[in-house]
């Protein structure tokens, strides 16, 4: 089996780390350089920054954040936000990104998807994907920061970010987010046994055992939280020796 990812992630507004709930009522949860260089010491397996206000703004990602970011970590690093053309994930690369992550871009020109995998390889292309399920059980997925609802469903336009060579499906239900009570376990299930690539969880992260039921009922790839770690609610180590204990393969 191969070993469950860990990932914090860092969500970016004004250069400082924020975290909300249901996508708002931001707080400001820290220093983005001193929480990425803690989770590189502390075991992270990976970590994802999201500008989360670049697309709904009209600008491009602060590179030079990600340069000083890049600088303090050794694991690997996926970026997003505001990155809509070859020469804005060239430049967070070079800035020291080991990966892009593209949302309300790849709905609005998903050729961009095709481009980037063509030029860099899937596996530096990350497809987001924001999406809220309603009362009938569907999920419609939705752009600029969980803002504007598309003509998008959930499975379907993953399908066809893998089709078009994304190299992962990073899916946020909108419905958990920040609320602390588990991860979209139903419908990470059926994204991973539709999808050949792997699948980051993200979105409902409050206690260790929610880790371990989006690994087994979820068969989840990775999993990704914000606030339970920026505010110290669970310690990676401790969250990685508890998974081990529980017959989940993950890196020490």
């Amino acid at each position: 089996m191969l070993a469950k990812r860990i990932i914090p992630c860092l969500d970016i507004k004004d250069g400082q780390t924020v975290k909300g709930t249901n996508f708002l009522n931001l707080r400001h949860a820290g220093d983005p350089v001193e929480l990425a260089r803690a989770y590189s010491e502390q075991g992270a397996d990976e970590l994802v920054f999201l500008d989360i206000t670049a697309s709904f703004e009209g600008r491009k990602t602060f590179a030079e954040l990600v340069k000083r970011i890049a600088a303090n970590i050794s694991i690997p690093f996926t970026v997003g936000g505001g990155i809509h053309e070859l020469a804005d994930v060239d430049r967070l690369l070079h800035a020291g990104a080991d990966k892009i992550s593209i949302n309300s871009s790849a709905i609005k020109r998903p050729e961009l998807i095709d481009e980037i995998a063509s030029h860099f390889g899937s596996q530096v292309c990350v497809v987001a994907i924001d999406a809220r399920c309603n009362e009938q059980g569907h999920w419609q997925c939705y752009l600029n920061g969980g803002r504007v609802p598309v003509d998008k469903e959930l499975f379907s336009w993953a399908h066809e970010a893998q089709e078009r060579g994304a190299g992962e499906i990073l899916f946020t239900s909108m419905n958990h987010d920040g609320v602390k009570t588990g991860f979209a376990n139903e419908a990470l299930a059926q994204l991973a046994t539709e999808c050949a690539i792997p699948v980051i969880a993200s979105g409902g992260a409050g206690a260790k055992e929610h880790f371990l039921d989006v690994f087994t009922q979820g068969k989840a790839d990775a999993a990704l939280a914000a606030s339970v770690f920026h505010f110290a609610e669970i310690r990676i180590p401790e969250l990685k020796s508890y998974l081990c204990a529980h017959g989940i393969s993950v890196r020490r």
